[in-house]
């Protein structure tokens, strides 16, 4: 899988609400009420990855969890990245 040029990404940005790229990687920080509500939605996007054998960076806090996309392998940003982001967002 191909990754996206800077034009494509730009486009698929626009169509992602609060996700930005950092450090070469889609991410987004979901906030929740508590740790239990932020550590369950973790678990709902462990499971989406496991469902399309691609695997998010998670970093779960108190009351937050930062999701980040990328495609090791690729080197970079992938259409599947876009997709698992906007599961994510479903997810939430």
């Amino acid at each position: 899988m191909a990754v996206l040029t800077e034009s494509e990404l730009a486009q698929a940005l626009s169509g992602l609400d609060g996700w930005g790229v950092s450090d070469g990687a889609l991410r987004k920080r979901f906030e929740f009420e508590d740790f239990a509500q932020a550590l369950a939605y973790a678990n709902r996007v462990g499971e989406a990855a496991e469902q399309e054998n691609h695997h998010p960076d998670l970093l779960v806090t108190w009351g937050a969890v930062e999701v980040s996309w990328v495609n090791h392998a690729e080197g970079g940003i992938t259409p599947t990245d876009v997709e698992m982001a906007r599961r994510s967002d479903s997810l939430a």
